[in-house]
């Protein structure tokens, strides 16, 4: 009874989705106003191509964001290097930047498109792909279930689920389990995440680790770092990075509380989305803070309060330029971002308390004495001043991560070993087409 009722539901939601699917246009024009998608490839959305297929056997990849782009683009390398296709799809305009500055023309990029079946029909139709790797958590319900249909084997890698997302699943126990069937190999981050797929119906499941340590870390334009770094000279720095909304006045009243202790302290604040960097600006400003947005090109100025990072693809640019960086998402918001860019920088790690997204991760540099948890404002600012103010514990946290995130390593090797039975096929066919 129960494996029916999931399958009534899953029937209705593709319904729904059809009937819904006349209000993709202007939902997807609406959002390109508010620069959340690119004006020019909105069709794209709809399932729409904006490039022929590449002969041959064909991987589709999809990210949902920025972070999962940069985690899997060491994958995507060493499949492309095999001699196999492929399509990345992303979900974001920051994280197509990324693809197009990590891959280049090696891959096909396109937007991925909305789950409701016409746009996945006519996404399918058009690219075949011969397999489909999912990263992380997007659990797309009409996208797994018209692969599946189709007989294409999909591979979710890097696999996590949340407490709360997990939570939210088992109360719908039979539809997960009608989902999850479909795929046939979740490569995930952790134990507990294993687990919590497994619980869920999915098999076979395996654990990798995070890819996003086998990444190399964030690149630099040596130019840019080499004039900044000049212009600061020898200024005590400390950096808010990846901040969602609250954050970023925090940052701004610890660099109020501590700029007498500290002369001449500069406040690298790098807001996660870039369109708010004006509004922030503002508000600084409002402060009596003198602000420098580095999308403006202006000097930064002995009495430059704060560096607003505005930019997309400089998070290698701002790690550089200080020693001690909180990452965001952890106390005005949950579920916290990736702390390992910071740390394979060899920057000390400082964060809120909801970090479950990256807890593992967290977990380890926790551990070794790398990162610290802080419970609110004052801890934080107690936690930047103890760093700015004690140069052996700052340079034991920066040394520290840089090994964990070394013995951490080897995720890449495991993902790889996990789609060897999907992609060897692939290989083989790919080089009988290249010899005919």
């Amino acid at each position: 009874m129960s494996e029916k009722w999931a399958r009534t539901v899953l029937a209705a939601y593709r319904v729904v989705g059809a009937a819904a699917f006349p209000l993709i246009g202007p939902y997807v024009a609406w959002r390109a106003t508010k620069g959340k998608e690119d004006r020019n490839r909105r069709h794209e959305r709809s399932g729409v191509a904006s490039r022929p297929r590449p002969e041959g056997p064909l991987i589709w990849a999809h990210a949902a964001s920025v972070g999962e782009t940069i985690a899997i683009v060491p994958l995507i390398e060493t499949i492309l290097d095999l001699g196999v296709q492929v399509v990345l799809t992303t979900g974001t305009v920051t994280s197509a930047q990324v693809a197009d500055e990590r891959l280049g023309d090696r891959v096909v990029h396109q937007f991925v498109p909305l789950d409701l079946k016409p746009a996945i029909t006519r996404f399918l139709n058009h690219w075949q792909p011969d397999l489909a790797i999912i990263a992380e958590s997007e659990i797309w319900p009409m996208t797994i279930i018209e692969l599946g249909l189709r007989r294409i084997p999909q591979v979710l890698v890097n696999g996590r689920l949340s407490e709360r997302s997990f939570t939210s699943w088992k109360k719908r126990a039979y539809i997960a389990e009608a989902l999850f069937e479909n795929l046939s190999h979740v490569v995930a981050q952790s134990q507990v995440d294993a687990e919590r797929f497994e619980a869920l119906g999915a098999r076979p499941v395996t654990v990798s680790g995070n890819l996003k340590v086998d990444t190399n870390p964030p690149p630099v334009d040596e130019r840019a770092l080499h004039s900044i770094s000049r212009q600061l000279s020898l200024r005590p720095t400390w950096a808010a990075v990846s901040t969602h909304d609250g954050e970023e006045t925090i940052a701004a009243e610890i660099h109020m509380m501590l700029r007498s202790r500290h002369p001449g302290l500069l406040t690298i604040i790098v807001p996660r989305h870039p369109e708010r960097a004006l509004a922030l600006a503002v508000e600084f400003a409002a402060k009596g803070l003198k602000v420098v947005m580095r999308s403006s090109g202006e000097r930064i100025r002995s009495d430059t309060d704060i560096l607003l990072g505005d930019t997309i693809g400089e998070m290698g640019l701002y790690l550089r330029l200080t020693e001690i960086a909180f990452v965001g998402r952890s106390l005005t918001a949950e579920g916290g971002q990736n702390p390992l860019e910071p740390a394979m920088l060899e920057t000390a790690v400082l964060a809120g308390r909801n970090v479950q997204n990256f807890r593992e991760a967290y977990q380890r540099l926790i551990d070794s004495g790398a990162a610290k948890l802080v419970a609110d404002r004052d801890m934080l600012a107690g936690a930047v001043n103890f760093l700015l103010l004690n140069d052996g514990p700052r340079r034991k946290m920066m040394e520290a991560g840089a090994t964990t995130v070394e013995e951490m390593r080897g995720a890449l090797a495991k993902t790889l070993k996990a789609l060897e039975p999907f992609i060897h096929p692939l290989i083989v066919k790919a080089r009988l087409k290249g010899t005919r």
